[in-house]
């Protein structure tokens, strides 16, 4: 599910944001002011931020600003009720890959939410393979050598966020937001038993992984 992250500290417009968003079918996270916005965009790998720009705190502007000098590149809309031509541009400037002027309407807001996913997601390979291992997105399939591996649907999510995010450490929590329903509680303990299960199906020694490792203390990285 499209995870996004509205930025508003207007209770009134981010709990409308929050009920449109929703029943268009994504995942919302709200935050209140620039430091908590800035703060969650660096921890956790949003799809999206609807960022306003008059903020406590911290504005907009500068939570775009320094979310791009940190390397985070989650697409931002900032939503402002200025209308000035030079702090449209000074938005697009810093970073921003959209703008959106108050009051707007829904429809409109949802159809730039979907152009601008549609240009900052990646061609999704159908097929990604590590080792002598096979990942068929397409089949939701893990082969190993042509064989058919079988595997658990929530494995397979497992197995689709590292491969989105290789090279990267992913903390519990992350894994936890990207993998289970928000409806359901899960323990640390939950998530590292079905890594313990993926890695049996994953790693030539599961003892002594090569592809999925824990970080103490930080997470797990996979390295296929």
């Amino acid at each position: 599910m499209t995870l996004i992250l509205v930025v508003e500290d207007e209770p009134d417009i981010a709990l409308g944001l929050e009920e449109d968003l929703t029943l268009e079918g994504y995942s919302v996270e709200v935050a209140r002011d620039g430091e908590t916005a800035l703060r969650r965009g660096r921890e956790q790998p949003f799809d999206l931020i609807l960022l306003d720009v008059m903020l406590p705190r911290k504005d907009g502007f500068q939570v775009c600003r320094d979310l791009r000098r940190t390397g985070v590149r989650t697409p931002i809309i900032l939503l402002t009720a200025k209308t000035q031509e030079a702090e449209k541009v000074l938005g697009l400037e810093l970073g921003a890959d959209d703008y959106v002027t108050k009051p707007f309407s829904p429809l409109e807001l949802c159809a730039r939410i979907k152009a601008v996913l549609r240009r900052a997601a990646p061609a999704a390979p159908e097929l990604y393979r590590f080792g002598d291992f096979e990942v068929d997105f397409t089949r939701c399939e893990l082969r190993r050598a042509g064989s058919i591996i079988e595997i658990t649907p929530l494995e397979f999510k497992l197995l689709a966020a590292f491969v989105r995010s290789r090279g990267r450490v992913l903390s519990r929590q992350q894994l936890f937001e990207q993998v289970w329903s928000r409806d359901v509680f899960c323990s640390e303990r939950v998530v590292d038993t079905h890594i313990s299960n993926l890695r049996k199906k994953i790693e030539p020694d599961p003892a002594q992984p090569r592809y999925l490792t824990c970080l103490r203390g930080l997470g797990y990285r996979f390295d296929g």
